[in-house]
């Protein structure tokens, strides 16, 4: 009997452990690359001999000593749907999978945007029955060291009930490339709202890198325990710090009450998120309160409050009394003052907000930011107190370099696919200046990981945004960002979509993600798929200075420049002398090139074109409808030109 008992022990234990593995990427439903070699991979026993099977092709491999094997099948043309079936002490039989392009989506919040948060959702879930688009999506996970395998994730089909999880911008680059190559498209969605760029490179890179070496070596390797122990302890230290007393909840339902004392209060900057200012990139509890000084006649009328959009949930008071609560966070806010709650003199608008993941705050359009009387109003944009009472501690993205790039990256690697998107840089806008380093070093480091040579690479440039409504007067960050990703693209096989006109100054989301995935499709047609097109718009190529005059060239002219109106002047170029005071210009276009003068500037030397946050208003174009890219000629010290990355747990 004992001797049968040891028998079964020996073989459960084989069967439990001596088994072929696959990395989850590799599920039903998943898309290959075409006209690649394909790197097949996974886990078996130490020297267990592994079988590959697929179409007509069969590999064989033996695993190595830590168990870890790796075939690659050859090259196959687009087609299916076949099965992928591993052999060893197992069988995985891995069902309609096909064969096309892959594309790597990836980078922050607008690239994350799903397709449920567009206006025309519905319409578009109508038209999304396309069983040869997928994607797969990576779940969020955070990891100190380089993991072997995601966190999960699965290939879903595009269809009614899976299309609102579809990054949009991902989404509508692979319809356009299915309507023209009628081929099997897929999508690896691995992207994370409000992260840095640092957070997607590998620590090697840093390693390797004269700018960032000094950086990364004070940087420990260390387990997430200690890392959420570290993070913990600064996060509730530099809140504390900042407004001088407790983090608690306790007796937190007086801040409601007007006759609440708050003078000891700091104040914040309103409609804004906390992250762009002092409270920092937390989730928890916060009270914001305002006090407004009411005439005895408008103390009598109706009114209603519009405190703009709320991220996430807020209960909001006037004078002690509930008037409203909501839990949406991108929800404009609109509540009706109850009768007889106004009163002359002093009254007191207290906000309870739970930010529960990414921005957190009041924000959006400041005009939507009022208490209305119907034939007057009393804006509430500026300073308000504020306290926060809870910190919901986690370790966020940005707390170390290389979270994400271990995580959500390299578990991919080296998956076969035929290039990136990439939509990011918001997070990163506080160092622009350095993001000129940082942003190749990143694309650099994917490609030396994938060793699959300079694979294209795609990114956005940055919408229109009134963050800190800079401009040339005061610098703008925005501007200088999108400065350091126009010259990102000194890197062989980049490409970049321009975005100044689909846009919006208000919101850091704009929901007119079709456009972006058409322009990243358009350079994606032409430069891989050889369908020769236009598309890219204007880029600026050299200035000469002709008396009072400047005359500009472009690259990237098309059949010819324009501008999106058909009007005469060319809008958003500045013009400044030697003192680097720059004053709105004159611009026309001539002959293919745009001259800038302007009577305040006789002698001038530099001209800018959409340096602002806010650059709506620009519309030099050429006549395929693709907007130039906003750029300067001078080269004289930005705001952000001193701003290095620091860690920040």
């Amino acid at each position: 009997m004992k001797k049968i008992l040891v028998i079964l022990f020996i073989v459960n234990f084989f069967l439990a452990n001596a088994y072929v593995k696959m990395p989850l990427v590799f599920s039903d439903g998943m898309v290959l690359q075409r006209n690649k070699p394909i790197p097949v991979w996974g886990w078996a026993d130490a020297n267990e001999k592994v079988q590959v099977q697929f179409n007509k092709q069969t590999k064989t491999i033996i695993a190595d000593k830590s168990g870890k094997w790796m075939v690659k099948l050859d090259a196959e043309k687009a087609g299916g749907p076949f099965e992928l079936t591993i052999s060893g002490n197992n069988k995985i039989v891995i069902k309609n999978v096909l064969v096309g392009e892959v594309w790597i989506c990836s980078g922050q919040s607008n690239m994350e945007f799903q397709m449920y948060k567009l206006p025309d959702f519905e319409v578009q879930k109508e038209q999304s029955n396309e069983p040869m688009i997928r994607q797969f999506g990576v779940a969020q996970d955070l990891s100190s060291t380089p993991k072997e395998d995601l966190k999960a994730g699965k290939w879903t089909v595009s269809n009614k009930e899976n299309i609102k999880d579809f990054t949009a911008v991902g989404y509508f680059f692979a319809k356009k490339l299915y309507a023209e190559l009628k081929i099997p498209i897929g999508i690896i969605n691995t992207s994370w709202g409000g992260t840095c760029v640092e957070t997607w490179t590998s620590r090697q890179a840093f390693e390797k890198s004269d700018d960032f070496k000094e950086m990364i070596a004070g940087v420990p390797t260390v387990n997430m325990d200690a890392i959420f122990e570290t993070y913990k302890k600064s996060l509730l230290d530099n809140i504390q710090k900042i407004q001088g007393f407790e983090v608690t909840e306790v007796n937190q339902d007086q801040f409601k009450n007007p006759d609440f004392n708050d003078t000891k209060w700091p104040e914040i900057k309103v409609p804004s998120l906390w992250e762009n200012q002092q409270i920092g990139n937390i989730d928890g509890v916060v009270w914001m309160r305002k006090t407004i000084t009411l005439t005895a006649d408008q103390a009598k009328k109706e009114a209603v409050l519009y405190l703009s959009k709320v991220d996430d949930e807020d209960q909001t008071y006037v004078n002690g009394i509930l008037v409203g609560t909501n839990n949406i966070w991108d929800r404009e806010r609109m509540y009706k003052i109850p009768a007889n709650v106004l009163k002359e003199g002093k009254n007191v608008i207290a906000v309870r907000i739970a930010d529960y993941t990414g921005g957190g705050g009041i924000y959006g359009d400041s005009s939507h930011l009022i208490i209305d009387f119907k034939d007057s109003n009393i804006p509430l944009e500026g300073l308000w107190k504020f306290n926060v009472v809870n910190v919901k501690v986690s370790v966020s993205p940005n707390s170390y370099p290389s979270l994400l790039y271990n995580a959500m990256v390299n578990p991919l690697i080296p998956y076969a696919f035929q290039g990136v998107l990439w939509y990011q840089g918001e997070a990163n806008v506080w160092r622009a200046n350095q993001y000129k380093k940082a942003f190749p070093l990143m694309i650099n480091d994917w490609r030396t990981k994938w060793n699959q040579g300079d694979f294209p690479f795609y990114f956005v440039q940055l919408s229109t945004f009134d963050e800190f409504k800079g401009n040339s007067k005061v610098g703008s960050r925005w501007a200088e960002l999108r400065e350091a990703q126009s010259e990102t693209l000194k890197l062989p096989n980049t490409g970049m979509a321009v975005t100044t006109d689909i846009g919006n100054a208000k919101d850091i989301h704009p929901t007119n993600k079709k456009d972006v995935g058409l322009r990243l499709s358009a350079i994606a047609l032409n430069n891989v798929y050889g369908k020769k097109q236009v598309y890219s718009g204007p880029t600026f190529k050299s200035q000469e200075i002709k008396g009072n005059q400047i005359v500009l060239s472009f690259n990237d002219i098309g059949s010819g420049l324009s501008t999106s109106d058909n009007s005469e002047n060319v809008k958003g170029f500045e013009i400044a002398g030697t003192d680097k005071v720059f004053h709105p210009a004159k611009a026309i276009i001539k002959d293919n090139k745009v001259i800038v003068s302007s009577g305040s500037v006789p002698s001038p030397v530099a001209v800018h074109y959409g340096w602002a946050d806010d650059d709506t208003e620009i519309n030099l174009f050429n006549k395929e409808k693709f907007p130039a890219s906003p750029f300067r000629t001078d080269n004289w010290e930005t705001i952000t030109a001193n701003e290095k990355y620091k860690i920040n747990p």
